[in-house]
């Protein structure tokens, strides 16, 4: 989630390849409006902040995922990469090293 000062807030829904697929305005819905929408598209929602999602859910709701035949990415380093847009870069890696 990606909050932008004084834009409305939308929905914004994307592939595994992080291209946009479709854009939800989300001005005239109300919580429960929304909640129901996301369990619609098939987001998995946790019963406390600490629960981790189930791996059926990782990619979801997203179907058949293009990374699930790879292997995990394992740093090098002692700790891992503490910020999501890190796993954009990896991926492109893993595609350029597939690709020779």
């Amino acid at each position: 989630m990606k909050h932008i000062p004084g834009a409305d807030p939308e929905l914004v829904l994307l592939n595994h390849y992080f291209e946009e697929l479709d854009r939800i305005a989300l001005s005239d819905m109300s919580r429960s409006e929304i909640n129901q929408l996301l369990e619609e598209l098939g987001f998995y929602k946790k019963t406390a902040a600490e629960d981790e999602v189930p791996e059926e859910f990782r990619f979801s709701p997203a179907k058949d995922s293009p990374f699930k035949d790879e292997p995990p990415y394992e740093s090098s380093s002692p700790t891992p990469i503490p910020h999501p847009h890190h796993r954009e870069r990896l991926l492109r890696a893993q595609r350029r090293r597939q690709a020779y």
